[in-house]
């Protein structure tokens, strides 16, 4: 017997919404993550974007546990000598929660061309609304 490697042909993509309201970060993310990589279809490989698209709603709304909300830091630089930007993590999610989502998520995806693939199927909204629905995004339940 062979093993399986999907082909394009093969590829069903479908789009999933992942509503973030009263969750954890961390677990928002490591579902997008595990969703945008194709991990929960039986036809994963490893080398082939089998994943799917990924509505994230209400990311304003998410929770930081701990103190991660003083103590954690995003940080971004310029490029110039000097420009460097840290921001803590309630600040962040005051101002910009879909680049928090974002950062998160990006961090759990391979860190190649396929990574870069899976991560422009992400789609982070602040609030409830998304223009999305002509693809006719169905719901995620956590821990299916």
């Amino acid at each position: 017997m062979r093993t399986f490697m999907a082909k394009a042909d093969d590829i069903k993509r479908k789009w999933f919404i992942i509503d973030a309201a009263g969750k954890p970060l961390g677990r928002v993310a490591t579902e997008a993550a595990h969703l945008l990589r194709g991990k929960h279809k039986p036809i994963f490989t490893p080398h082939v974007d089998t994943g799917d698209h990924i509505i994230i709603i209400n990311a304003g709304s998410v929770v930081l546990t701990g103190d991660k909300a003083n103590k954690k830091m995003y940080f971004r630089h310029s490029g110039y000598p000097g420009g460097e930007t840290l921001i803590n993590y309630g600040t962040l999610l005051k101002n910009k929660p879909e680049r928090m989502m974002e950062k998160a998520v990006r961090g759990m995806l391979p860190k190649n061309r396929l990574g870069e693939q899976m991560y422009r199927k992400l789609k982070v909204y602040r609030g409830n609304e998304h223009p999305h629905q002509a693809q006719k995004p169905e719901v995620w339940q956590f821990g299916e």
